[in-house]
């Protein structure tokens, strides 16, 4: 029964690959799958109807609410201008420096790395980014790489991430918290090196590509011509950080305080409740996505977390799962390119499954695979061309997504070898 429901995994990861179903829809289907291969009933106890879509469903619902918070902040950081003031600040200070300029761009893209992921925040920082580094001379690839490089120093602290692992692991948001901390130097590097060594390999080209955005008339005031949201406003990507890092307050509750801070810094007492309504609306649009992409894995990890499932796979797992910290990080260190394509270790999809199975079989602690799960996400979240910041970014700098995984995957490799290298001296 084991040989079977790994064969039901391969036909579900042909599916996603093959673009044949979409990726949500295909974990259901293979979730369901699962459950009666492992002979789940279908009402009761264990069963398909009742366990796996009923209570698999709202698994995540901690996640989705986060989610949908970290949208709506991401929303407010894009209408208010706090994003585009930080990214022509940045431009502002490294004048026709091409090299300073890519810095201070990563930057800006880490910080919105913290309060939103995927194509949100890499139009946030890329709008204004993206352009204003062609215009200095940085390489359309690199330019390209840079804002999704400086997303991938943000993820380890996006706290919507905390909370999706923390669920889905069932782990303390204090162990996921400490996990991406140690993961956060190796990101840092990687970044600041790819902009270092790809801007100078590649040398200078002075190619004016894409325009900023274009204004109407222009009102009165250097503030209100550029649109720049005030200084104190500017600290909003910070603020949920600092509560959730520093004074350990829950996630949601901290999403929540940026949220107020950005709206209270920038908004006018009069204009609140319609640009509250406004967006959080458009919040809703930018998380349905990936909310409905959670629901999906909660369904697939109540699948493989049933008992004939985890009968069924554990021998098989158990004989191919390496135990020696060398081997460990070897072996999953090869493997690394499985996670991009939507491939079998995408930890948003069936990887997810993989997961649950490793954790529910006892082959590793939980812990161990939290630290496999977040090294891959950062080669996912860069360098897989079939993520949507990605395509965004590539396409919005006139390149390929496959251009940007060839530019940025030794970079991001790199940080996925380094934090199996921590799971496995700290947790194996």
């Amino acid at each position: 029964m084991g040989v079977v429901i790994l064969l039901l995994m391969a036909a579900g990861v042909a599916a996603m690959l093959t673009r044949r179903l979409p990726t949500a829809f295909a974990l259901v289907l293979l979730a369901v799958a699962i459950a009666f291969a492992a002979g789940a009933p279908l009402t009761g106890k264990n069963s398909v109807l009742d366990t796996v879509l009923q209570e698999g469903a709202p698994a995540l619902a901690a996640t989705m609410i986060a989610i949908l918070l970290g949208s709506w902040l991401g929303k407010l950081l894009e209408e208010t201008g706090i994003a585009g003031t930080l990214v022509r600040k940045i431009v502002e200070f490294g004048g026709d420096r091409p090299v300073f300029v890519a810095l201070g761009v990563l930057a800006v893209s880490a910080l919105v790395g913290t309060v939103t992921g995927s194509a949100p925040a890499a139009m946030l920082a890329g709008l204004i980014g993206i352009p204003a580094m062609i215009a200095v001379g940085i390489p359309k690839v690199t330019a390209a790489g840079t804002i999704l490089m400086g997303i991938a120093v943000g993820i380890p602290f996006e706290l919507p991430v905390w909370q999706f692992f923390s669920t889905a692991l069932e782990l303390p948001v204090d162990t996921v918290r400490g996990f991406m901390v140690k993961l956060f130097p190796f990101a840092l590097v990687a970044a600041v090196a790819y902009v270092l060594v790809e801007s100078r390999r590649r040398g200078v080209e002075h190619t004016w590509s894409l325009s900023s955005v274009r204004g109407g008339p222009k009102p009165r005031g250097r503030r209100q011509r550029l649109g720049d949201a005030p200084w104190y406003a500017l600290l909003t990507p910070v603020v949920p950080l600092v509560l959730a890092l520093g004074f350990e307050v829950a996630i949601i509750p901290s999403l929540l305080a940026g949220v107020l801070y950005a709206l209270v810094t920038t908004t006018p007492p009069r204009e609140m409740n319609r640009r509250l309504l406004r967006t959080v609306y458009g919040g809703f649009e930018v998380a349905a996505a990936p909310i409905t992409l959670f629901v999906a894995i909660g369904v697939l990890l109540a699948a493989v977390k049933l008992p004939g499932a985890v009968d069924a796979l554990e021998p098989l797992v158990t004989a191919v799962s390496p135990h020696n910290p060398v081997l460990f990080v070897t072996v999953f260190t090869l493997l690394v390119p499985l996670c991009l394509y939507r491939g079998p270790l995408n930890v948003f999809g069936l990887g997810a499954g993989i997961a649950g199975v490793l954790i529910a079989t006892g082959i590793y602690p939980a812990t161990a695979v939290l630290g496999m799960a977040t090294s891959y996400n950062q080669v996912f979240g860069v360098a897989d061309p079939t993520s949507t910041q990605t395509v965004w970014s590539a396409q919005y700098a006139g390149v390929t997504p496959q251009q940007v995984m060839a530019r940025t995957l030794p970079y991001v490799w790199a940080v996925a070898l380094g934090g199996l290298c921590v799971t496995a001296a700290t947790y194996l």
